[in-house]
């Protein structure tokens, strides 16, 4: 046997030992999703507070250290205060309908009954459809003349002659509409996962509960919402980011009007940096974000672990 045919073997039986190890196994299969991360996720972030650090804009090839200079700025813009004003009411009203709502279908889809996956599937749908043309549809629905709500309300006598809403160019009732698209967006994700933390329970506690003669009610608060706590948090967790980010239902519907009352940190970047060509100011104002997307992160992952432990 040649010297280069038994190294190769050796290199083999090597490369062989490393796979069979379970810390290098996971190291390798790790590697591309870190990978992938850091190319989607950490070399963006990088570049904006590299952005928002400089005078970057739209069409300039060049670009100069700028400090501190558009953070100052932005924490003396009223357009800034009112956006993370709304982002939060935004965020805080839809989720709290949408846990509430996601609860009570999933209990509903627990259970079983003739067409339960026409209903599965009905319910799935906003989700699985792109989020840019269910806004296009909702677009429609709230059109100031040819609105099937007003239309509607009209035919059933639930309007009177002088009563038209604008569902859009009002400022309470953009904010409400906003917040409906939201919900029906979400509510899907919220369902299945609430849905799989129901499955999830042995149904021995649920005989155990029956037999014991627990109501519907003391069963709801003393088994399933306490069981099923650590999943709703992880559903919740989910619901803040994803609307806290997004800026989709905000620029099809509103475009953060009227009068910014509608408008959301995310929008409010991509509006200042993109359309408006301040590249730095819109970096800036977008890492904004981050901090409060952390420290959400931290708080809900910290209780949905103590809730799991006890």
């Amino acid at each position: 046997m040649s010297a280069s045919t038994a190294q190769g073997g050796s290199d083999a039986r090597r490369a062989s030992r490393w796979l069979d190890e379970e810390l290098w196994l996971g190291r390798l299969l790790l590697a591309p999703a870190v990978i992938y991360i850091v190319a989607l996720v950490g070399f963006p972030f990088f570049l904006a507070i590299f952005f928002s650090l400089s005078d970057a804009t739209v069409g300039s090839t060049t670009l100069h250290f700028a400090g501190l200079r558009n953070y100052e700025g932005i924490l003396e813009d009223p357009t800034f205060w009112r956006s993370l004003q709304n982002a939060i009411v935004f965020t805080l009203i839809s989720q709290a309908l949408v846990v509430v709502l996601g609860k009570v279908l999933a209990m509903a889809l627990y259970r079983d009954f003739r067409g339960k996956w026409l209903v599965r599937l009905l319910i799935l749908l906003p989700w699985v459809a792109p989020i840019s043309l269910g806004s296009i549809g909702w677009l429609w629905i709230f059109d100031p003349i040819y609105s099937i709500i007003n239309w509607s309300a009209r035919g059933l006598h639930l309007f009177g002659p002088g009563t038209w809403p604008i569902w859009l160019g009002q400022p309470d009732l953009a904010m409400a509409s906003v917040i409906l698209v939201n919900v029906w967006r979400l509510l899907p994700l919220a369902t299945v996962i609430i849905l799989a933390g129901l499955s999830a329970i042995p149904q021995d506690i649920h005989d155990a509960a029956q037999v014991d003669g627990a109501g519907f009610w003391r069963h709801l608060f003393m088994i399933n919402i306490p069981l099923v706590m650590p999943i709703m948090l992880v559903a919740l967790l989910f619901g803040i980011v994803f609307t806290f980010t997004d800026m989709i239902v905000i620029f099809v519907l509103t475009r953060g009007g009227p009068f910014d009352t509608t408008q959301v940190i995310a929008s409010y970047a991509f509006f200042t940096g993109v359309e408006g060509g301040d590249l730095a100011t819109g970096a800036a104002i977008s890492l904004f974000l981050f901090p409060v997307l952390v420290a959400v992160a931290i708080v809900f992952l910290t209780i949905a672990r103590r809730a799991e432990v006890s």
